[in-house]
C-alpha cells in the first residue's frame, strides 16, 4: 500500500493553494511547497466512489444532516478514541475554525480574556482578536529538546480572569500529543477557575505510536461539562477543500447558546459533497488511515535521521500530525535572514515559525504528507544549501 502513497500527483493548475500560489508566496516558482497543512495523497477509493456516484446522481440541492451521519461520526469516535458520545452532542459546520469563530462570540463577551498555548496555528490568533476579546498566552515551555506545559504561569494566567482556554489537541505546530495526565491538570484548573475549554481536535486521528490521543472531554464529567470539542475528517483524509466539520457539546446550555449563534450566522447546513465525504470516510477509512499513519512516520523518520548528526538543526520529533517544528536557531541568523536562505537559497517552502507567534523566531513547520521522493527531495535541498553557506563561510 506504501506505493499508493508514493504516487506523484500533479495538483498544478488545480487551484491548489499549496502549489498553484507558490510563485505568488515565496517569489520563485521553483520552490518546493512544503507548507500548507493538507497532503499530496489521493483519497480513499471508498470516499472517491461515493463522491462520483453522488456526482453521477446529477442534482445538487439542499442537503441535511440525519441520524444515519450521526451514528457514522458516533462509531468513528467509539472505534478510534474510545469516546462514547450522544447524537443529541452534535453539530455541524463548514469548518472548525469557523466553529471556534462562533463559539468566542457565543460564550465570551468583548474584552474577555482567552488563553492560548502558544507557539500555536496562526488562526488563534485571529479568532480571538477579530473579536476584541484579548489574548493571553502560556508559553510552551522547550526544553531537552521537547515542549512542556509550563503549569504554574497557566495557572498564574487562568487566576487573571480568563474566561476560556482554547486547546490545541494535538498541538500544532510542535505536535504534541498531550497525555491524559497533562490534560486531567489543564482541566482540573479550568474547573478551580471556571474556564470554558475550547479544544480543537481536528489531527486526532493522526498519531504515532505508543501516543494516544485522549479527547480532554472523556478525562472527567466535571471537564467534560465545560468542555466542547471541535473535530472533522479533513486533515485526516486529505478533505479540506470539502469544508466540513462537527463539534461535540455535551453541555446542554452551551451547545445552545453555540446552536443559536450558527443559526444567527447563517451557519446551519453543510455542502452535499462535504456530507457525502465525511460518512464514506468514516465508515470504510480505518485501513487507508492506518496505512497512511506508517507512510507519514516513516517520512518522518527520515527528516529526523537526515539532521540527527547536524548542529546547525534541530527536528523535534512529532507525537502527532503529519507537520515538523525544524529549530534553525543555531545557524545565529536573523529570522528575515533565514527565510530568505530558505526560500532562495534552499527554495523549499516552509511555514514561517514567527506566524505561529514570537517564540517561533528561528523555527520553520514542514509538511511531510506527500511521497517520499518529495520529502528527500526537501531533505537534499535544504542540506545542500546548509553545507554551500557553511563551506562559502
Amino acid at each position: 500500500m506504501n506505493n499508493f502513497f508514493d504516487q506523484s500527483i500533479n495538483r498544478l493548475n488545480t487551484r491548489a493553494v499549496k502549489w498553484d500560489l507558490v510563485e505568488a508566496l515565496y517569489g520563485n516558482k521553483d520552490v518546493l511547497p512544503m507548507w500548507v497543512a493538507d497532503m499530496d495523497f489521493q483519497i480513499p477509493s471508498a470516499v472517491t466512489d461515493a463522491l462520483v456516484k453522488r456526482a453521477q446522481h446529477g442534482v445538487f440541492g439542499y442537503t441535511f444532516t440525519d441520524k444515519k451521519l450521526d451514528d457514522t461520526i458516533k462509531s468513528w469516535l467509539t472505534r478510534r478514541h474510545n469516546w462514547d458520545i450522544s447524537s443529541a452532542w452534535l453539530l455541524y459546520s463548514p469548518g472548525v475554525i469557523a466553529s471556534l469563530h462562533m463559539a468566542i462570540q457565543a460564550l465570551t463577551k468583548e474584552e474577555d480574556k482567552v488563553l492560548i498555548q502558544t507557539p500555536v496555528y496562526p488562526p488563534f490568533y485571529s479568532i480571538v482578536e477579530k473579536h476584541n476579546r484579548t489574548i493571553v498566552k502560556n508559553e510552551l515551555k522547550f526544553e531537552n529538546g521537547k515542549y512542556q506545559i509550563d503549569f504554574e504561569d497557566f495557572e498564574a494566567k487562568l487566576k487573571q480572569g480568563v474566561k476560556a482556554f482554547v486547546l490545541c489537541s494535538p498541538h500544532n505546530p510542535i505536535g504534541r500529543v498531550w497525555t491524559a495526565e497533562e490534560l486531567e491538570k489543564m482541566g482540573d484548573l479550568c474547573e478551580k477557575y471556571d474556564v470554558l475549554i475550547f479544544s480543537d481536535e481536528i489531527h486526532a486521528d493522526l498519531v504515532y505510536k505508543p501516543h494516544v490521543h485522549v479527547p480532554i472531554s472523556t478525562i472527567n464529567d466535571q471537564i467534560k461539562s465545560r468542555t466542547i470539542t471541535f473535530m472533522s475528517p479533513t486533515k485526516t483524509f486529505n478533505l479540506a477543500g470539502l469544508q466540513v466539520s462537527y463539534v461535540v457539546a455535551p453541555n446542554k446550555n452551551l451547545r445552545e447558546a453555540l446552536k443559536e449563534m450558527f443559526e444567527t450566522q447563517g451557519m446551519h447546513m453543510l455542502n452535499t459533497m462535504g456530507v457525502t465525504a465525511l460518512e464514506a470516510a468514516y465508515t470504510n477509512g480505518d485501513i487507508w488511515l492506518d496505512q497512511l499513519i506508517d507512510k507519514v512516520h516513516e517520512n518522518i523518520n527520515l527528516v529526523i535521521d537526515a539532521f540527527s548528526q547536524r548542529e546547525d538543526v534541530t527536528v523535534i520529533r512529532p507525537e502527532g500530525t503529519y507537520l515538523i517544528w525544524m529549530d534553525f536557531r543555531n545557524l545565529n541568523l536573523t529570522h528575515s535572514e533565514l527565510k530568505k536562505f530558505l526560500q532562495e537559497s534552499a527554495k523549499v517552502g516552509l511555514n514561517d515559525g514567527e506566524s505561529f507567534g514570537e517564540s517561533g523566531s528561528g523555527f520553520m513547520r514542514i509538511n511531510v504528507a506527500c511521497p517520499t521522493i518529495v520529502v528527500e527531495e526537501g531533505i537534499k535541498r535544504i542540506i545542500t544549501a546548509l553545507d554551500t553557506q557553511l563551506h562559502d563561510k
